[in-house]
């Protein structure tokens, strides 16, 4: 099972850039989508509905803004939408496709880089996703879920990460939070499971060429059950082409 992770940044303007054609060369079997900036009734031109996908989309409520999609090559059993918190659920950030035996969600956290406010409610938002994880874990069923934390959960993950521990998406209780879901919930950095490499980032500013010099962070996770620790085959980020300031994240389960 090949599954794709990826922050559009605004999903028209990615597919300007050859996304959906890249997609479609992947063979992927489930492709989550984040920040689309677009609601679904905008996107019914063909480009964004490749042959031999179905495409779901939980939309925010505001125009231009958030939003979050799934790609899959088999009809899902159901599809779920939200997660009945108002800073998801109205903000489009939480979709959820159940198969025979696995459950793929895409989600995307706030950012808190715009102030203070920002901030507090990416945290509050941090608080109510850990506790849908938490209950998660009492399900009878495997789980992944891709998309966005904007954290980079160790300094591995983010270039120059001495200078940038007093800002969000790096500070110490947004670090803490990672390491609740991966140390003392036991579930699984998928990506880091099969790849120990440095330098692995995800995202880059859109300033000083640094995506050019490898200057960024991996603020995009796919987060497994424990139980699919040994199902990680392969592990990649594609950077060949750029469809926005984030990369996608590849990744092979050994499972149908």
């Amino acid at each position: 099972m090949r599954v794709i992770t990826f922050n559009a940044q605004g999903i028209e303007q990615a597919t300007e850039n050859g996304f959906f054609d890249w997609m479609v060369r992947q063979d992927a079997d489930v492709v989550c989508l984040q920040d689309l900036r677009a609601k679904e009734y905008q996107l019914d031109d063909e480009r964004y509905h490749p042959e031999g996908y179905h495409s779901y989309f939980f939309d925010a409520w505001e125009d231009g803004y958030s939003g979050v999609a799934i790609y899959s090559r088999t009809i899902p059993k159901a599809i779920m939408t939200g997660l009945g918190f108002e800073l998801c659920d109205q903000h489009g950030r939480f979709i959820q496709a159940d198969f025979d035996d696995v459950s793929v969600g895409s989600f995307c956290l706030p950012s808190g880089l715009k102030g203070e406010e920002a901030q507090q409610q990416k945290e509050a938002f941090m608080v109510d996703f850990i506790g849908h994880l938490n209950k998660t874990l009492r399900k009878r069923r495997e789980f992944i879920f891709c998309g966005t934390t904007n954290i980079a959960h160790k300094p591995v993950d983010l270039s120059n990460w001495y200078a940038n521990q007093t800002v969000s998406g790096f500070l110490p209780q947004e670090r803490e939070w990672m390491a609740e879901i991966f140390d003392e919930m036991g579930y699984i950095d998928a990506f880091r499971q099969i790849n120990k490499a440095e330098r692995q980032f995800s995202w880059w500013p859109d300033y000083n060429r640094a995506r050019k010099l490898n200057e960024g962070a991996r603020l995009d996770y796919q987060i497994t059950s424990a139980s699919l620790r040994k199902t990680v085959k392969n592990a990649q980020i594609y950077r060949d082409q750029m469809f926005s300031e984030h990369a996608p994240i590849i990744i092979d389960y050994d499972f149908d």
